[in-house]
C-alpha cells in the first residue's frame, strides 16, 4: 500500500486522521507518517497488518468475532442479506 492509497482509502470512508487512528488502534501521528510516507528524511513502510486492516474497514467489519470471513464481496453481501432475513 502506497502513501497515496493509504490517504486514499482513508477519504473514501470519510475518516479523518483521528478517526483512522482510533479505528487501526494507531496514534494520529503515524498515519500521519503513513500518509507522508517518510518520517524525519527516512521511508515509511505501511505494514501488511495495518493494510489488511485498511480492507476489512472498507468491507464492514469493525472487530473480529471468530466467525470464517466470506472470500469475496459478494458472498459479504450475500451473507448480509441472509442474516437480515433471519
Amino acid at each position: 500500500m502506497t502513501p497515496e492509497t493509504f490517504k486514499t482509502w482513508r477519504k473514501s470512508l470519510g475518516l479523518k486522521q483521528k478517526d483512522a487512528a482510533e479505528k487501526l488502534g494507531l496514534k494520529k501521528r503515524v498515519i500521519q507518517y503513513y500518509e507522508k510516507g517518510d518520517r524525519d528524511g527516512k521511508k515509511v513502510e505501511i505494514p501488511k497488518s495495518v493494510e489488511l486492516a485498511c480492507m476489512a474497514l472498507s468491507l464492514g467489519y469493525e472487530a473480529y468475532d471468530g466467525r470464517p470471513l466470506p472470500r469475496s464481496a459478494e458472498e459479504a453481501l450475500v451473507e448480509t442479506a441472509a442474516e437480515t432475513r433471519s
